[in-house]
């Protein structure tokens, strides 16, 4: 069985050590902080015995092989190396850097990065073409969907064998391109973004919003509810990333009222404040629901997700099945955004967006070209 290395014993790092353990494989887990690792220890110990308890694995899964070390050169037997430490260009310059002098010629080095180039990570590299994204949602042992990153210059070999084993592991796994954001955290920035830019033109408050969503759309959480459980911080961050990576293209301009949140410490629910108040026993007012606010709040959000995956299709950022199947399974949406546009109408959802583009003059709200395109010769993507 391959050894799987995990460099970084955070949240994320321990996660992915732990499914990697529990389908047999030997883990090394490397990081310089003692405290993390034995934290890493106790939690995944703790956790898998709770998996056996409840019949999910077999006993056999606790007789895992887990190496823990502040030493990076123990990774040297390791067939396939994930990165999972900060989200810093040069802190993983500086690990694919040393990696390359340890590890095999023939190991994949794979970074969990979900917002930098898979290219300028790679470029650190001994061997460039053996490094890919393989892309995990936080908590990875219970979220399902893993994004598969190949660079240009990455081997297609390396792709089909390193996707291969993480659907081994019982992941639902999506080939996405080297573009910011990948499919998930491109394709979901409006569900955030128009959110919050109709909550400050005042149309609706934050509850208002986030009970639209979750009536009329069947969404799990509202987009406010769900940025306080996230982090306003990790949010914006994400949000902040990839409208530059993409030339500060006004669909992703981030928000100012969030901007101001974050500025003043107010993080969501892990600093008890957000866009709610969880200091107290309610969490938050009770929305002012109408039937016709909420339908049109709801079709606005909806209508920019749906030309987001769009477009997304257009510049070839995944297969339509992969984008549909990542935002169900990523971010547990209740339907495809691909298959949700057919099912309104892709010309309802082009006419919703020249709509909008012509009362607010803005280049944040223009269609797709394909969008356009499946319009005109009556198009769907779903038979």
């Amino acid at each position: 069985m391959k050894i799987v290395g995990v460099l970084g014993a955070g949240a994320m790092g321990t996660g992915i050590a732990q499914v990697a353990l529990m389908h047999g494989h030997p883990v090394i887990l490397v990081d310089n902080d003692h405290g993390a690792l034995e934290r890493a220890k106790t939690n995944m110990r703790h956790a898998i015995q709770r998996e056996v308890e409840k019949g999910r694995v077999g006993p056999e899964a606790t007789a895992y092989t887990l190496e823990t070390t502040d030493r990076l050169d123990a990774l040297g037997p390791s067939g396939l190396v994930i990165e999972a430490i900060v989200e810093r260009i040069a802190a993983k310059h500086d690990a694919f850097r040393a990696l390359s002098g340890i590890v095999a010629d023939d190991c994949v080095l794979a970074t969990n990065t979900s917002s930098l180039s898979i290219a300028a990570i790679a470029s650190a590299a001994t061997h460039p073409e053996r490094v890919l994204g393989v892309h995990f949602f936080n908590p990875a042992p219970i979220l399902p969907l893993v994004e598969i990153v190949p660079w240009l210059g990455t081997a297609p070999g390396v792709t089909r064998e390193t996707q291969a084993l993480v659907d081994s592991w019982k992941k639902t796994t999506v080939v996405a391109s080297d573009t910011p954001g990948f499919i998930v955290n491109r394709v979901a920035r409006p569900f955030y973004g128009e959110a919050l830019r109709v909550a400050d033109e005042g149309i609706a408050d934050f509850s208002t919003i986030d009970a639209a969503m979750r009536e009329l759309g069947g969404f799990r959480m509202g987009p406010f509810e769900l940025m306080d459980f996230i982090g306003l911080d990790i949010n914006l961050a994400v949000t902040r990333s990839i409208f530059e990576a993409l030339g500060f293209d006004p669909r992703y301009r981030p928000s100012l009222t969030q901007q101001r949140l974050v500025d003043a410490g107010m993080l969501g629910r892990k600093t008890k404040q957000g866009f709610f108040d969880y200091r107290g026993a309610t969490r938050e007012p009770e929305p002012l629901i109408d039937r016709e606010v909420g339908e049109r709040v709801f079709d606005r959000i909806l209508s920019m997700l749906i030309n987001e995956a769009i477009d997304a299709v257009h510049w070839r950022v995944a297969s339509p099945a992969d984008i549909d199947l990542a935002v169900t399974k990523g971010v547990n949406y209740p339907k495809g955004l691909l298959a949700w546009g057919d099912e309104r109408g892709l010309d309802h959802v082009l006419e919703a967006l020249v709509a909008l583009q012509t009362e607010y003059g803005e280049d944040r709200y223009r269609p797709s070209v394909l969008l356009k395109r499946m319009v005109r010769n009556g198009g769907r993507f779903t038979t």
